[in-house]
């Protein structure tokens, strides 16, 4: 790979080489030879983890947090002294500290977000904008970017972060134009050395370009639709890039939001970023997005990917994790050669570091950082505490692939109450319509042993609501058929592997490449069951209503989140199209607002569990993994089939379940309340 030329050296620069110990080298052009190493540094999906905080569990969490990610950082700065810091998306939203700052109390112009305040007290060189950016609307996104606004009738730029964003495949739907600078120059100084060990400060001219993932249009369709258009990543890439190259930059950086896949090619495709390596001009590739490591395993075997060292297509790559958990970092080997910078493959490599790369072993958090958002953490803390109810039952998902509908019956209860009681207002002509509603496990263990929903008994907050439903999205309802619903369980049922029965080892019933949030699960007088011992589009058998078989053209509304009913998760029939409401409030308000009607809540004002697992005797272990320890919620949720195998030692556990002794779900009656 040849890199861009430099520019002649700077006199002051060769002043400051003078005063070093090392010898200086005086030629105006950097000579043939010289070699200097530049680290890449970055961050990615640190969806506001500022602190190393469960706001949801309410206490301390040492594996995540932007605060230690900061400590990695600064290491690495001293390990390298030529170094630029990125930021590659989904930054401001994620906990409840972001949705305090954005919904609850939001910010005014002259303040910093959270977020930013931490990420300006490391100084980035730059960054772009994830899909999650937009969930909070472009007024509130412009004002915390520093973007040009009207307030009060005057145009200003209210507080945003200290580095430049760059989006070079969204723009302005009226005036066509980008919505933020596609792509911008960042200079700096770096050490480099001569053949003969002369040290030499010299200029160094980096070209950062920014994507995120064309869906954005489907995801937040509420906010984005007749606001916004949005470019296939390498439409934009090469739209850009005669501009970029003529400005002679030495590296040309591509910050996209997005992983990799190697599907045809398409102008809407999320991962977009196996393609974007192969665009011309492009030195460096930065991805974020999937939640999943750059380089690492998930990749291996990929097409023209070494997921070993680090690289796509030929060009250096990383990606790092997600919640502040990781920093992603390219030491770039660089010789001089024809009066360009040349890449050194074999001394160049990428990987990503861990805040905590053992268990039990976290880096410390960085001191600089709480006192920054002290105010901000202590209010957020304060809100989520506000009573809204009790509850006599657990609610939790360690068990929602295997069919604990605990917490999920009280979002799915919630929404079907609001869309009943909307419905008819806005829609006469559907008011005899069944209503279902789907709803999925956000916090299905990703994230390691922690990473669930688990509302003990007691009283309720809107810190319960909040672990109920974990993302910001609104309500949508959807109308749709028989064979609508059908299709919608097959897609979510593709959650599960194939299982043999006359397979006699151990088989693992989740299919881990399919995220949990996409197992929706339809409740509302619905049952159904999953073979799973039969292909994906399949699976689905015994589909009735109140205890009768589903037509294929009977009509139905599903209640559902904005993100689904827009085409998320890419469910067939679901495109935007077939909405009938679209709601101004969140799910998660509508969550608590429920709840506080309820008062306290019991097993019978919930909707019974709506499917089951079609009993199928296997030779082996049909196993999962989940936390370790939770054999005894499994079964006091009516899951007697579960066992834990073995403790893993780090906080999940491999269990079995016997699918042999599925049954029907009970068909007891739902006491539900209209107030």
């Amino acid at each position: 790979m040849s890199l861009r030329p430099s520019l002649l050296f700077l006199a002051a620069a060769l002043l400051a080489g003078c005063a070093s110990h090392a010898k200086v080298s005086r030629p105006m052009e950097l000579p043939d030879g010289s070699r200097t190493d530049v680290a890449i540094l970055e961050t990615t999906d640190v969806h506001a983890n500022v602190l190393s905080w469960d706001y949801f569990k309410a206490k301390a969490d040492p594996t995540v947090g932007y605060e230690r990610t900061a400590t990695l950082i600064r290491r690495a700065r001293e390990e390298f002294p030529n170094s630029f810091l990125f930021d590659d998306g989904d930054t401001i939203q994620g906990t409840v500290l972001a949705d305090y700052q954005a919904l609850v109390a939001p910010v005014r112009c002259d303040q910093e977000l959270a977020i930013y305040k931490a990420m300006d007290a490391l100084g980035y060189d730059g960054g772009t904008a994830g899909n999650h950016e937009f969930n909070y609307g472009l007024p509130f996104l412009s004002q915390v970017t520093g973007r040009p606004l009207t307030v009060d009738g005057q145009r200003k730029r209210c507080a945003g972060p200290h580095f430049p964003l760059v989006l070079a495949n969204v723009f302005d739907a009226h005036s066509g134009e980008p919505l933020y600078k596609p792509w911008t120059l960042v200079h700096k100084t770096i050490e480099a050395y001569t053949s003969d060990g002369s040290r030499l400060q010299v200029p160094f001219k980096v070209a950062i370009i920014g994507f995120t993932p064309p869906p954005i249009l489907q995801w937040d369709q509420r906010n984005l639709a007749g606001k916004v258009t949005v470019s296939g990543v390498v439409e934009a890439a090469q739209r850009y890039l005669p501009q970029i190259q003529a400005q002679h930059p030495d590296l040309v950086v591509a910050i996209l939001h997005g992983g990799l896949n190697t599907a045809p090619y398409t102008a809407d495709m999320e991962n977009g970023g196996w393609y974007l390596a192969g665009v011309p001009g492009i030195d460096v590739l930065l991805l974020g997005h999937s939640h999943a490591e750059f380089p690492g395993p998930r990749y291996q075997g990929m097409k023209e990917v070494d997921a070993v060292r680090g690289f796509v297509r030929g060009k250096p790559a990383v990606m790092g994790g997600f919640a502040g958990m990781d920093l992603g970092v390219i030491k770039l080997a660089l010789t001089r050669e024809n009066g360009r910078w040349t890449l050194d493959r074999e001394d160049t490599h990428a990987e990503v570091r861990k805040i905590c790369p053992q268990k039990g072993q976290c880096v410390p958090a960085d001191p600089a950082i709480a006192p920054l958002v002290a105010d901000a953490h202590r209010a957020a803390l304060a809100y989520v505490e506000t009573p809204i109810g009790e509850s006599a039952l657990r609610l939790s998902t360690y068990f929602a692939d295997e069919g604990d509908m605990t917490a999920l019956a009280v979002v799915n209860a919630a929404q079907r109450d609001y869309v009943e009681r909307e419905l008819p207002r806005l829609h006469p002509e559907l008011a005899g319509v069944p209503v279902l509603s789907a709803a999925a496990a956000f916090r299905t263990g990703f994230g390691g042993p922690q990473d669930y929903t688990d509302v003990p008994p007691g009283p309720l907050t809107l810190r319960s609501a909040a672990d109920l439903y974990f993302y910001p999205n609104t309500l949508a309802a959807v109308k749709t058929d028989g064979a609508g619903v059908k299709a919608w369980l097959e897609t979510a049922a593709a959650r599960f592997n194939r299982i043999d029965p006359a397979k006699a080892g151990e088989q693992p019933l989740i299919d881990t490449r399919l995220p949990g949030f996409n197992f929706d699960q339809l409740q509302g007088d619905l049952s159904y069951v999953i073979d799973v011992s039969r292909p994906v589009g399949q699976r689905i058998v015994s589909l009735a209503y109140r205890g009768k078989p589903v037509a294929p053209q009977q009509p139905f509304v599903v209640a559902t989140n904005n993100y689904r009913a827009s085409g998320g998760g890419n469910f067939p029939g679901l495109d935007g199209s077939n909405i009938v409401l679209a709601a101004p409030d969140g799910v998660r308000e509508i969550v608590a607002a429920w709840l506080r009607r309820t008062g306290r809540l019991e097993r019978a004002q919930l909707p019974a569990r709506s499917w089951h697992f079609a009993p199928l005797r296997t030779r082996g272990p049909v196993t999962f993994v989940a936390a370790s320890g939770k054999q005894a919620i499994a079964q006091a949720d009516g899951l007697t089939g579960i066992r834990q195998l073995r403790d893993h030692g780090d906080g999940t556990a491999t269990y079995a379940i016997d699918l042999a002794t599925a049954k029907p779900a009970p068909a007891r009656p739902h006491r539900r309340r209209h107030r």
